[in-house]
């Protein structure tokens, strides 16, 4: 494609990798065939191809209009469209890009920037989302119940053993896993636990960023970036394995800090070693399975799961398949699931910006979840399993939580 990029952007580093994205793309339409609001809308502007049309007329100097600004707004970021793109088109850093420039050129409303200023301040706040998330739960059986069932329940946590060994990794706490479902931290840190890994907290490393940076917040996300950055940095000389972040919207972030600060000559190489060795959880359950296997048990009875792979593992970090094969060597059932590609509507804030498309997308994903009658649905992401469970008729785990429920306590090898 063809790019006149305006002054204002052309010289500057978002400019450059905006063009070089811009002229990847052949508009050859295979995108359409994998876009959620797509599927729904059918509107083309509703697709990636549409949307960088858009994207690229602002990035040429044309007048921001509140068109421009409705269809980059009902992008989920779901990102499928790179899976299935065969020339590489990065639609997801061009998105940010693009985001940022039509916030910058054309200001949204007062009222409007304040909603998403109270959103995005109120999640990021743990004792305001903790306190509103414990009054919600205190007052459940008394809400209507169409807010009853956005009140995701409290689960038990278990203990979370304490850094014994000489093998250790570093743990995100992030923001609202850490209020909704602080269960999933401790199941994983019980898993590595029993095979001679400690998964350690760092109190100052919080919220990952992706929440604000998504939200009109780009410089407020850059700089929750550089605090984890600055947070783990003092561990390096300490034998750190991975830095392991259980929510796969916040992996993809973090994984990102390398590029996104990659012009920040004080964090640029510290952000590099933050990415590098970032994992999800399957990444270092897959790499130690031999370890992990002896000690699972077999002997649990059958269990039929439904795996809702969440789009920021599919299709953001390109895992894709690897949590099956896991549950499948626990001795689970897998159920089959229609389009597995296609996101549930959750995306971060998107559900509570876009309720009825968000809507929509969760009935047509708890329909393909729960066709094969599983006795759980399986998930590997905290936004995705709230927003699942507010409308799912059997329960809604984090996979690691099934591993962690399978395996021995037994005492983990010598270090």
């Amino acid at each position: 494609m063809e790019t006149a990029l305006a002054d204002f952007i052309r010289d500057t580093p978002e400019g450059r990798e905006a063009d070089a994205i811009l002229r990847s793309c052949v508009h050859c339409g295979f995108c359409t065939a994998t876009c959620p609001t797509y599927q729904l809308l059918g509107d083309d502007l509703d697709s990636p191809r549409g949307r960088i049309y858009l994207m690229k007329q602002v990035l040429e100097g044309r007048d921001v209009s509140e068109k421009t600004r409705l269809h980059l707004d009902r992008c989920l970021t779901c990102r499928s469209c790179e899976t299935t793109c065969p020339s590489g088109v990065r639609y997801g850093r061009l998105l940010d890009i693009g985001r940022h420039v039509v916030d910058e050129r054309a200001p949204r409303p007062l009222a409007e920037r304040t909603k998403r200023w109270l959103l995005r301040e109120s999640l990021l706040s743990r004792s305001l989302f903790g306190g509103a998330l414990g009054l919600g739960r205190a007052l459940k059986p008394m809400l209507p119940p169409a807010l009853r069932a956005r009140v995701p329940g409290a689960e038990p946590i278990g203990a979370w053993p304490r850094a014994r060994h000489a093998r250790r990794m570093l743990a995100l706490n992030g923001c609202v896993q850490s209020a909704i479902a602080p269960s999933i931290d401790a199941a994983t840190a019980r898993v590595l636990d029993r095979i001679g890994i400690s998964l350690v907290r760092v109190p100052a490393a919080a919220c990952c960023g992706a929440l604000p940076y998504h939200l009109s917040g780009t410089e407020r996300g850059l700089a929750l970036a550089r605090r984890n950055v600055d947070a783990w940095w003092p561990h390096v000389d300490r034998d750190i394995e991975a830095i392991v972040v259980t929510a796969s919207g916040c992996g993809v972030m973090v994984k990102e800090y390398g590029h996104l600060l990659r012009d920040d000559p004080q964090y640029a190489e510290r952000a590099q070693w933050v990415s590098r060795i970032a994992r999800d959880p399957v990444e270092i359950v897959g790499a130690e399975w031999t370890t992990i296997a002896p000690i699972v048990r077999m002997d649990l009875g059958p269990q039929r799961v439904a795996f809702q792979s969440p789009c920021t593992l599919q299709h953001g970090m390109k895992l894709a398949g690897r949590v099956e094969e896991i549950l499948l060597a626990l001795g689970l059932e897998l159920t089959p699931v229609a389009d597995p590609h296609l996101c549930c509507g959750s995306s971060g804030t998107y559900s509570l910006l876009q309720p009825k498309l968000s809507r929509e997308l969760k009935a047509n994903k708890l329909a393909a979840l729960e066709a094969g009658l599983p006795d759980l649905i399986a998930t590997a992401n905290i936004g995705c399993l709230t927003h699942l469970a507010s409308g799912a008729k059997r329960p809604v785990r984090h996979w690691i939580e099934l591993l962690d429920a399978r395996m021995k306590d037994v005492e983990p090898p010598p270090p």
